[in-house]
């Protein structure tokens, strides 16, 4: 079997690859029975002769491939009909912007295999890169408190080679003290975590949190049961709330009260309660004034973020009385920093991040018959232009109806 790395196209320019050249040569070694060539790019993160160097072929041609690997929306021109391909569709949610690339694949009869569908038998996702979006997230906010107060001046995340650069600034800055928020308890959560944790701000409980101030900073990593609450006063269940939200409320003003700067880190499930409402914001005592919205949902459930912000701009602020945007720095305003493609200012760390992951849970599925069933579960369209079993519900998005 043939696989390829295939070229980014898609604009803006994303530097992320699913493999670095040593973990390219870990799946060769580990998988003799496999090819791997990679496609010439001048935008990736690792050179074409990166590559070269540990003996892959280069090339412009790669429709002899069987499987191409990429990370970003491939453009419609340069589908190769009749192939396999790995990468992020955005259209398991159906969204209205790429149904004309699903189409295009059913037309094309490719076998498309979303990374998001990449999941164990429970639908936990076994690959992404929520950990990179995390850690640049939290940074970025740090980044925002420091120029919006005048307090310090970190760089670009885009500007630095690697992580160990990203926390090499953070030990130059003195934060003031300050009350943090983290929600969410999963790769995202726990990127921000890091950051968080490299800065040695101390972790105290959702009980302290919203009892207690401090004279240093602090922060609280809150679980979804702790800003959410059944309506009829019963015991919440996570696994009932995920499986439906619908009987449950937001209790997350008690936490608004309490906090300086929220990195939203959660995941946000359809018919779940918002976080806190543009009414919510207008509150009197509602303290936050610096939200990292790493998690990104526009007109949702964390009501400052109005928009998405950019690598080149990640910085807007939001009047919670006229709910209208202004300067990120202006009087009274909250900082919004939503950048919904974080983890590209990281392109090397999150490269090889991730294809550790793809590494240990896709490509032995080739060669051990699917024996964990994850290309089953991920294969989202057939070879015969037709949606998998799995993925029927996007029939009406297909056909244009939805």
């Amino acid at each position: 079997m043939k696989f390829a790395i295939i070229k980014e196209r898609k604009n803006p320019p994303d530097r992320r690859v699913v493999f670095s050249p040593e973990k390219l040569a870990e799946a060769r070694a580990q998988f003799p029975q496999a090819e791997f060539v990679v496609e010439s790019s001048d935008i990736r993160v690792f050179s074409d002769d990166a590559y070269k160097s540990l003996g892959f072929k280069v090339t412009d041609d790669v429709s002899d491939c069987d499987v191409m690997i990429g990370v970003k929306e491939v453009p419609i021109a340069n589908l190769i009909p009749n192939k396999k391909y790995f990468y992020f569709s955005h259209t398991i949610k159906k969204q209205p912007y790429n149904r004309k690339l699903l189409v295009a694949m059913l037309n094309k009869n490719i076998e498309m295999y979303d990374h998001e569908t990449i999941v164990k038998q429970s639908g936990a996702r076994l690959i992404g890169f929520g950990r990179y979006a995390g850690l640049v997230g939290a940074y970025n906010g740090f980044r925002a408190l420091g120029l919006r107060d005048g307090l310090f001046s970190l760089p670009k995340v885009e500007t630095l080679a690697d992580l160990d650069e990203v926390k090499a600034e953070l030990d130059k800055i003195t934060l003031p003290n300050i009350k943090i928020l983290l929600t969410g308890t999963g790769k995202v959560a726990q990127g921000a975590k890091e950051i968080l944790d490299h800065l040695e701000i101390k972790q105290i409980s959702d009980a302290l949190y919203l009892t207690s101030e401090f004279t240093e900073p602090v922060y609280c990593m809150s679980d979804v049961m702790e800003y959410n609450r059944r309506i009829d006063g019963k015991v919440g269940r996570k696994q009932e709330f995920y499986k439906d939200p619908t009987g449950y409320e937001s209790n997350f003003m008690p936490y608004a009260k309490k906090t300086d700067y929220f990195i939203a880190g959660h995941f946000y499930g359809d018919g779940a309660p918002y976080l806190f409402t543009r009414e919510d914001a207008k509150h009197k005592d509602f303290r936050i004034n610096l939200v990292a919205d790493v998690s990104c949902d526009i007109d949702g459930p964390v009501a400052t973020t109005i928009r998405p912000s950019t690598i080149a701009d990640p910085f807007y602020g939001y009047d919670a009385n006229t709910e209208k945007e202004v300067a990120f720095n202006a009087n009274g305003a909250i900082t919004v920093m939503a950048v919904d493609n974080l983890p590209c200012e990281l392109p090397k760390d999150a490269s090889e991040g991730f294809g550790d992951m793809f590494l240990e849970h896709v490509i032995p599925s080739f060669f051990n018959n699917d024996e964990r069933g994850i290309l089953k579960r991920a294969r989202m369209t057939n070879e015969k232009g037709q949606l998998t079993e799995r993925y029927t519900y996007l029939q009406d998005y297909v056909d244009g109806l939805e």
